[in-house]
């Protein structure tokens, strides 16, 4: 089989696409998103069906439950998608919004639009929740999407491809605007990256492995999601009640994704007050504690926590713990071991909170509340195609905006330049 032919006639296909969905109405986006969500919950039996398919391969290559949870799909979380399609259906076109306008002394009137991308590139993993997701987010945006999911979930991503694809025929919108690459084999991403003459961005979500084998291989920018290796800081002044419910919430809610703590912190003044009791509600839990030899002291049925556990991404119920000297020491260890994610402070010093703002050098910091919230969904933005942990060009959770660029128009009456 010709992969590169096979993916070079994709990318044409998002191409053309591309080139159709810049002049979409708002109004048609939206009937897709929406007829999507009415296809999605209609076919609810047949995209489970397939998902156990899925299950039933992944339990046999032994994948772990974090993964597995990744994976599921039930009533409640095609749902969950459902609602999704119609709250990205409610948000404001970000295509064509023209700002930062200002008037030249030559009466020329200088501003920027903001426009699709073109064609973006999705590789992922066990998350078909991905496939509508970015389906979604692309389609408002604008852009064409070529969809690389990973063999643990063909089955599922496939029917779920296949049900937005639907969405867009219904209103006549181009037939490849959303494209699921049909191989799983691995040599299809290698091809895909390939692709800097079709493809105008890759935005890879998955484990830290897929992620760097993505940037060294490809020739097309890349919008990178590392380690969701989140930290919670209890401060000295924190309100321990408040924390031990933060604490708990953030390792327990559902581990298995990017924005679950993965390290705790707390201030040696509160420790001996703090870590008994909410150690013992995390062990309820079944979080397995590894603690640093202070914190041990307060949780003794803790392992012995090594270095290499301040700097990992559990996807499980596993929790690092560190008692720390003071605050400064909190927020170089966290800028030095975190992964620039999500990070958290419980403290009711004013001050204290404002400062831990502005030194975390990390894509969302939050105060007194659970690092859960790090979700494009819960800023209110939608449904999101990831957190980014660079710098450029968007960085925390990618929603309509940050699937957009911009250009400068000039609005002139006769002006010429002397």
């Amino acid at each position: 089989m010709d992969y590169k032919q096979m993916m070079r006639q994709i990318c044409m296909q998002a191409k053309e696409a591309a080139n159709s969905l810049m002049s979409l109405t708002p109004e048609t986006k939206n009937k897709v998103l929406l007829s999507t969500a009415d296809i999605l919950l209609e076919e609810k039996e047949s995209i489970i069906e397939a998902n156990k398919i899925d299950l039933e391969s992944g339990r046999g290559k032994n994948l772990s439950k974090a993964m597995l949870d990744r994976l599921e799909l039930n009533e409640k979380r095609l749902k969950e998608m459902a609602d999704a399609l119609k709250q990205v259906a409610q948000l404001e076109d970000p295509v064509g919004e023209i700002f930062d306008v200002r008037v030249r002394p030559n009466g020329l009137q200088i501003g920027r639009m903001r426009v699709p991308i073109g064609v973006i590139g999705i590789i992922y993993e066990a998350r078909p929740n991905v496939t509508i997701d970015a389906a979604a987010l692309c389609l408002k945006s604008g852009n064409a999407v070529i969809l690389r999911g990973g063999s643990e979930a063909i089955n599922s991503n496939n029917k779920l491809a296949e049900i937005f694809s639907s969405g867009c025929k219904e209103n006549n919108v181009h037939p490849y605007a959303v494209q699921l690459i049909p191989i799983p084999d691995r040599q299809m991403v290698s091809e895909m990256l390939q692709m800097d003459k079709f493809i105008d961005l890759i935005i890879p979500r998955g484990g830290k492995s897929l992620i760097e084998k993505v940037v060294s291989e490809s020739l097309i920018p890349v919008i990178k999601h590392y380690d969701g290796n989140c930290f919670v800081y209890v401060d000295e002044s924190a309100d321990l009640k408040m924390a031990t419910d933060i604490v708990i919430n953030a390792k327990t809610q559902r581990p298995g994704v990017c924005n679950a703590m993965e390290t705790l912190l707390v201030h040696k003044s509160v420790a001996k007050e703090f870590l008994p009791h909410c150690a013992e509600e995390l062990r309820n839990r079944g979080v397995e504690i590894r603690a640093c030899p202070i914190a041990k002291i307060f949780a003794p049925f803790a392992k012995d926590a090594t270095e290499e556990d301040w700097s990992t991404e559990y996807l499980d119920l596993i929790l690092a713990v560190k008692v720390i000297e003071n605050f400064d020491e909190a927020v170089n260890f966290i800028n030095r071991y975190g992964s620039h994610h999500t990070d958290a402070i419980v403290t009711r010093d004013y001050e204290r909170a404002h400062q831990f703002l502005r030194k975390i050098d990390s894509a969302c910091v939050l105060i007194n509340c659970s690092t859960r919230f790090s979700d494009g969904g819960e800023f209110g933005l939608g449904a999101e195609i990831g957190i980014s942990t660079d710098k450029l060009h968007a960085r925390g959770p990618m929603a309509l905006k940050e699937l957009t660029t911009a250009k400068f128009i000039v609005l002139g009456s006769g002006q010429i330049r002397t």
